[in-house]
Parts: C-alpha cells; sequence; structure tokens
C-alpha cells in the first residue's frame, strides 16, 4: 500500500467532531472525485471512484446516512494494476437534486465554483471538509524521498478555496495550473504535517516525523562525513606539497646545514607523512603548537619557492 492510500485509509476512519463534519467531508469527496451527469430538467446522476476500499464504503455510509440516496457499487479491476478500482454510482432519483445544492455542487446559477460557506463555518467542519478534498484527489509522497503534497481539483475557485481553508491554520499552500485542472500543493515538511494533523491524521503525522528525524540524522552523517573526507584530501594533499618541498630545499642546502628547529619538522613530516599540522606539533620534543609548525611550513615553502623550478 502506497503512503498515500495509508493516508486516506485513516482519514477514512476519522470521526466527526459536530453533526456536519460528516456533510463537509462528503461534500468535498463528491466535488472532487465525483463526475456529474445531466440528462434533462432535474435529471442528475453521479460518479464516483477511488482505489481505497475504506473510502468507497465511507462514501457510500454518508450518501445512505445524510441523504438517503441510493447507489450502486461496482468493482473493477484494471489490466495493468493489481489494484481494484471501486466505482460508486448515484442514479437519477428525486431527492438528488437538493442533496447536490446542499453539498454545494449546484447552485441557482449553475454548477458551484467555490465552497459553499455554510459548509465550513466550524473550524472542525474546514478540517473535514479539507479531509474529504484530499480523500478525493490527494497525493502524498513517501516521507522517505522528497516531501510533496497536492490536491488536484477541476478550477481555480476550488483551488483558492481550500488554500484558504489552511491558511486558517496557518498552513500555507501554493496553487498551480496543470493544464485543465488546479494543484494546490505544500512543499514543506512542516506544512504537510501540520496539515495532516488538522485533519486527524495523526498516525501518518507520526509516521512522517519519524522519517523526518532519521532523514535528518542520515544528512548530519553523510554532511560531517564528507567534510571528514575533504578535509583528509585537503591534508594529505598538502602533505605531498610539503614533502616535495623539503626534497627540493634538501637536495639544494643539505640538511645539515638547514636550522635545527627546520630539520626536526622535516624529520617529523617525512616519518608521519599523514599526520596534521597539530599532530606534528604534539609530536614534537618539545610539543609545538600548531602556528609554529605552520611558521615552519611556510619558512620551507618559501626557500623552495626561491629555488624556482
Amino acid at each position: 500500500m502506497s503512503f498515500t492510500a495509508e493516508v486516506k485509509d485513516e482519514l477514512a476512519r476519522v470521526a466527526p467532531m459536530c453533526s456536519h463534519c460528516e456533510k463537509a467531508t462528503l461534500a468535498a469527496l463528491v466535488r472532487i472525485e465525483g463526475t456529474l451527469f445531466f440528462s434533462g430538467p432535474g435529471r442528475y446522476r453521479i460518479e464516483i471512484a477511488t482505489d481505497v476500499p475504506s473510502v468507497a464504503r465511507l462514501v457510500i455510509k454518508l450518501l445512505h446516512g445524510i441523504y438517503e440516496l441510493k447507489t450502486n457499487l461496482t468493482v473493477r479491476r484494471s489490466v495493468l494494476h493489481k489494484t481494484p478500482n471501486y466505482l460508486i454510482e448515484v442514479m437519477t432519483q428525486p431527492s438528488l437534486e437538493a442533496a447536490l445544492r446542499d453539498m454545494g455542487v449546484l447552485s441557482d446559477d449553475g454548477l458551484e465554483m467555490g465552497i459553499k460557506p455554510e459548509l465550513v463555518e466550524k473550524q472542525c467542519c474546514a478540517a473535514a471538509y479539507l479531509r474529504g478534498a484530499f480523500l478525493g484527489s490527494g497525493f502524498i509522497a513517501n516521507p522517505r524521498g522528497d516531501f510533496h503534497f497536492e490536491i488536484t481539483v477541476e478550477n481555480e475557485s476550488l483551488a483558492e478555496g481550500l488554500v484558504e481553508l489552511m491558511g486558517g491554520k496557518d498552513i500555507k499552500a501554493r496553487i498551480m495550473q496543470r493544464r485543465s485542472s488546479y494543484m494546490v500543493y505544500l512543499k514543506s515538511g512542516t506544512a504537510i504535517l501540520e496539515f495532516l494533523a488538522f485533519v486527524g491524521a495523526h498516525h501518518s503525522a507520526l509516521s512522517m516525523e519519524n522519517e523526518r528525524v532519521i532523514k535528518s540524522v542520515r544528512n548530519d552523517v553523510n554532511r560531517i562525513t564528507n567534510a571528514e573526507i575533504a578535509n583528509q584530501a585537503k591534508a594529505a594533499n598538502a602533505s605531498v606539497d610539503q614533502i616535495f618541498a623539503i626534497r627540493k630545499v634538501v637536495d639544494a642546502y643539505g640538511m645539515e646545514h638547514l636550522p635545527p628547529a627546520l630539520q626536526e619538522f622535516i624529520k617529523l613530516r617525512v616519518t608521519n607523512p599523514d599526520a596534521t599540522l597539530k599532530e606534528l606539533g604534539e609530536k614534537a620534543n618539545p610539543p609545538l603548537s600548531k602556528s609554529a609548525v605552520y611558521h615552519r611550513v611556510r619558512r620551507i615553502e618559501q626557500m623552495a619557492k626561491e629555488l624556482g623550478n
């Protein structure tokens, strides 16, 4: 089961906070995932499709329980996909038009473009509407990879309505047009966590937070490891350059003609080619500071530079 399916399965089981929450959830589901067919005055039917069985059960339960609508369920299995698809048909019936108006699908001017205000007056109902929107066309990437969240809707007014509902909880969503549809999306891991918590997917939020912590620790370890490797490579290159300069100076002047301080450094570097300047200083007798060792390195390099190629 994908992470999206896991989240939807959890959301389909969230208990309503008030008597209007279930209507808000159903309204969003029908608006976003439903297809409306019109065959004459007052003659409507709806088809709602989902891949998640718990979502299919919720839709049927709410259509029966809130509006007493008759439904047909067809289970379809694609040749390409192993997961079955559930098609819920609400056939033409006398009470369907009134139900569509009540859910904010139809208005006096035809199709409702935005969100019917009466459905989301309370904060719990706003959360329920967002819950239904995600159950309809929501997608959330596996938190082990990049953070990505989106809900796809058919018009800009509905997308703006969803963004406004999220904004009421300081969840900053954005809208992007994609062909003939609009995508409401979140890219921040924090924003996705806040959305999941707001709509009631607490178990999914916890799973995502665990993955975020693991990913953060893994990134920190990789960053530290890469820094250590880079430092080791830098130190190794510096050591090679120093040994090359030492050979040039010793060949030109002779070891015995160099100052004792430089002789000591040369012996330390040649016998400890992988050591850092700090480690070379600790091996000196008496021990030297890193800056003192660096001063001797600079003196050797200057002498080698003066000798030319």
